[in-house]
């Protein structure tokens, strides 16, 4: 659909109103200013709008530029000119108005599902044993400098680490190789107890040379 000048719609808006009765015959119609304010444009866009419907026959503006409405059939037959463009014109509004609804719709439906999330998370916290936890890794603890893969936490503590919280970063599902350090947060999942045994697991002090020895000799 091509766009038609403002003075050319607005003409066609005037017409449609004409047609429609809202302005019967022989009454006048609005001075230019107020015609101006109504359609938020210039006084020369309504004068160009104007003299369109005063050569169509359907307006009569006398000397002292008083407007009065002339005919109604023409102002209807101004219309049938342009039955391509206003036909457009209706349908993308029509098309505009489904957008809207189902737009509205969708978004009950989004606020319906948030409300919904929100409210079962704030039931099962305290339920689900697989509820994430974060410990901090503390001054000491013997797992500083050491990578995911070295302290095997999973299979010392039943822990799955899904994310690491580093100053303001976070790391999602980190790999085997990140080193930890102090001040590291650990986001965890687990069953049970998992929570008390990993706090004790990662900040447990280094073990003694002699510990250390006898920790691999029981693993071998």
């Amino acid at each position: 659909m091509n766009d038609l000048p403002i003075y050319q719609s607005i003409a066609l808006d005037l017409a449609q109103r004409i047609a429609n009765q809202e302005f019967p015959e022989n009454s006048k119609l609005s001075g230019r200013s107020l015609l101006t304010s109504q359609y938020h444009v210039s006084s020369e866009t309504i004068r160009k709008s104007v003299s369109l419907l005063r050569d169509a026959g359907i307006l009569n503006v006398s000397q002292g530029k008083e407007i009065t409405i002339q005919s109604r059939e023409k102002a209807s037959e101004y219309l049938n000119r342009y039955n391509d463009y206003l036909g457009s014109a209706y349908s993308l509004r029509q098309e505009l108005e489904q957008l809207l609804r189902e737009k509205k719709e969708t978004d009950a439906k989004f606020d319906a599902l948030i409300a919904q999330v929100i409210n079962y998370s704030d039931r099962l916290r305290n339920l689900t044993p697989y509820n994430p936890v974060e410990i901090e890794i503390r001054p000491g603890a013997h797992v500083i400098g050491k990578t995911i893969a070295d302290i095997r936490l999973w299979q010392s503590t039943g822990a799955t680490i899904i994310a690491l919280r580093r100053d303001k970063g976070v790391t999602i599902s980190p790999g085997p190789y990140v080193q930890l350090q102090i001040g590291d947060r650990l986001v965890i999942v687990g069953n049970g107890d998992v929570y008390d045994k990993t706090a004790q697991f990662l900040n447990a002090p280094p073990l003694s040379e002699k510990e250390g020895e006898e920790g691999q000799e029981s693993q071998g």
